[in-house]
């Protein structure tokens, strides 16, 4: 677990909280004992755009475990479906297709609110638990 390399993606949309997230995540696979050189991270524009960076991370055969983070927020109009559906489908297709972890560490909520309780509130911190998520994908996969 200590040599398994991490790519995590990083949404700049929402930034106050994807930024907490990448805070948590990166602090959670430290704790772990992943080191910094066995860690590269990447920004994206949104978090629709998170699935081609972590199909171009699995392409390159570099990364055991990709993690995903970003916010969406919902809003007045019915943008937030299909960027959800569209987020989720694309993370699960490319864990499907490269044989790679992708762990789906984005935030899917109805008000900034929701989204803070997920980063260390009554809901725990999210960014943490696509980190842990993502180490326990990494030890079952040495067991094949």
């Amino acid at each position: 677990m200590a040599n398994a390399r991490y790519a995590l993606i990083v949404s700049d949309f929402n930034e106050e909280i994807t930024r907490e997230l990448l805070r948590g995540a990166e602090g959670e696979l430290k704790k772990k004992g992943v080191l910094d050189t066995h860690l590269a991270i990447y920004h994206v524009p949104g978090a629709i755009e998170l699935p081609l960076a972590a199909q171009w991370c699995a392409k390159a055969q570099q990364f055991d475990a990709i993690i995903c983070l970003g916010a969406v927020i919902r809003g007045e109009t019915d943008h937030y479906h299909y960027v959800c559906e569209q987020v989720s489908y694309g993370c699960q297709k490319v864990m499907l297709t490269y044989n790679v972890p992708v762990i789906f560490g984005v935030l899917t909520v109805n008000t900034e609110e929701e989204a803070l309780a997920r980063l260390g509130g009554s809901h725990g911190h999210k960014g943490k638990e696509a980190a842990k998520a993502a180490i326990q994908m990494v030890m079952l996969s040495e067991q094949f």
